[in-house]
């Protein structure tokens, strides 16, 4: 009997394996898809979040070992990839799982819906593993591709009709800058991967203007994606318009996707030009809390109060990057994003509650009084908001904390005391929506919620979840700073030294 040939069997596909279930579960989910009604299309979301649970399973197994390259270096295995997988792939699921019910009542194309969902989950999962600036793209314009799609799937709302078309043609602006940054970089380096580039900028007279000049493109093509000033002008419309459960996955998703491109390329990689990027992000970040918080203020729609909030958050997260001096930054950031995942998809989740077909129910005012109607439901809005305001013991507060604290340990001391300030700021817009949910009366009547068991289950896991990264975050800092430090690999010296 002959021996098995093992050497047909290509180890390497083995870090690609997550991508590999995803991408192969959104085309099975289309294709199954075809023989079930609109209609009766929740088995298909509950298929969905089984194969991106099995998807997360594999990322648990494959990304503990030591940080190491794959694919000629266009792909990085490292906890800092795996520990983005699991957060996008969590925020995908909870999205599949929070429109369960919602696809139905809608009368949403199942099939194609949580496919779509799928796809910008796989684009997401390669802009984390991305260690090489093309591949980042690609998962970029994947995940993109993808989101549009989504934002505009409610095909007979012109509010999400305008979301998709405004978001298409400034997402397609700025991926020329982003693409004619990566353009520059590799003329002026060349080299695409992420770690001959870091090379090129160690040597001397690595300051040449067509160098600046592309780095300051991408990160204009990068603010874009994480809706940083002045490059947020699609979120509030988008946001507004898409399906709510979409909002959510934009929110949550696409700014993690983001953050993991934008922090493993500057962070760990761009650091010996830190000075220079550094100053820009520090205005950057400074507009962004500022713009995202003065706007959230005005605002009587809460899906537009929740999109200038997330902007709001972005800048937070830019202090983070800003304070790259900082040993802890980087694992900050990434405790930041986690803690952020679980409150902002529970918030979206208790606005999805409040929706029904053809009817719109997301003015502030439609919350008055659902603490006489609904407790449960109100309480898991108060905790949701207070968490975005920074109380503990809640994940927000130690999520800014632990930014701030980086801040501090980097010499920000005025971009310190401003990121305090518009955080204060905040507390104003987040507890207006409470005092007309406990304080007011009158609102809107919410479906009753024994008949939306997937929804409840959304609440409760992002309920327990925000609680218990506040309540125990020396866990979560931990392995997001071991995450953190697998992105620098054996390069201890990439924090920069800032001169300030």
């Amino acid at each position: 009997m002959n021996q098995f040939n093992w050497s047909v069997i290509n180890f390497a596909w083995l870090p690609i394996l997550p991508l590999i279930v995803v991408a192969a579960g959104a085309i099975g989910v289309l294709l199954v898809g075809v023989e079930i009604d609109d209609e009766d299309s929740g088995g298909l979301g509950i298929l969905s979040i089984a194969l991106m649970v099995v998807a997360a399973l594999l990322s648990l197994l494959l990304f503990g070992g030591r940080p190491s390259l794959s694919f000629s270096g266009a792909l990085s295995i490292s906890g800092y990839t795996g520990y983005f997988e699991l957060l996008i792939l969590f925020s995908a699921a909870m999205t599949a799982l929070m429109s369960v019910e919602y696809a139905a009542d809608q009368g949403l194309a199942g099939a194609e819906y949580y496919s779509l969902v799928m796809f910008a989950a796989l684009g997401m999962m390669l802009m984390a593993a991305a260690d090489d600036l093309i591949v980042i793209f690609l998962g970029l314009e994947t995940m993109s591709i993808a989101i549009y799609a989504l934002a505009g799937f409610l095909r007979r709302d012109s509010r999400s009709n305008e979301a998709a078309l405004k978001y298409f043609l400034l997402g397609a602006f700025s991926t020329g800058f982003l693409l004619y940054g990566i353009a520059l970089v590799y003329g002026a380096t060349g080299s695409i991967k992420l770690e001959p580039i870091e090379a090129a900028l160690s040597r001397p007279a690595n300051d040449n203007a067509l160098l600046l000049a592309g780095i300051g493109l991408m990160l204009i093509g990068f603010g874009f994606k994480v809706a940083a000033v002045p490059f947020h002008m699609w979120t509030p419309d988008a946001y507004e318009g898409a399906p709510t459960p979409v909002t959510a996955f934009m929110a949550v998703g696409v700014k993690a996707a983001a953050f993991a491109g934008f922090v493993r390329v500057f962070m760990a990689h761009f650091g010996p030009l830190g000075p220079q990027w550094t100053t820009l992000l520090w205005a950057v970040a400074v507009l962004t809390m500022t713009v995202g918080n003065l706007a959230a203020l005005v605002q009587t729609n809460i899906k537009r109060m929740l999109a200038y909030s997330a902007i709001a958050h972005a800048g937070y997260i830019l202090v983070g990057m800003t304070a790259v001096a900082a040993a802890r930054s980087g694992g900050a950031i990434l405790y930041y994003l986690l803690g952020y995942a679980f409150t902002n998809l529970g918030a979206f989740a208790v606005v999805i509650a409040l929706e029904r077909r053809g009817a719109v129910s997301d003015d502030i005012a439609d919350y008055r009084g659902l603490a006489t109607r609904h407790p449960w439901l109100a309480a898991a809005m108060a905790l949701f908001m207070l968490s975005l305001t920074g109380v503990p013991p809640l994940a927000g507060f130690f999520g800014k904390f632990y930014i701030f604290s980086a801040a501090l340990d980097a010499h920000l001391v005025w971009l310190t005391v401003i990121a305090v300030i518009n955080s204060v700021i905040s507390a104003y817009y987040y507890l207006s929506v409470l005092i007309a949910i406990y304080a007011r009366e009158g609102g809107v009547e919410p479906v009753a919620l024994r008949t939306r068991p997937a929804l409840v289950a959304a609440l409760v896991i992002a309920s327990i979840g925000t609680v218990a990264i506040g309540l125990f975050p020396q866990a979560y800092t931990s392995s997001a700073d071991s995450a953190f430090a697998s992105a620098l690999g054996s390069h201890p010296h990439r924090h920069v030294v800032l001169d300030r």
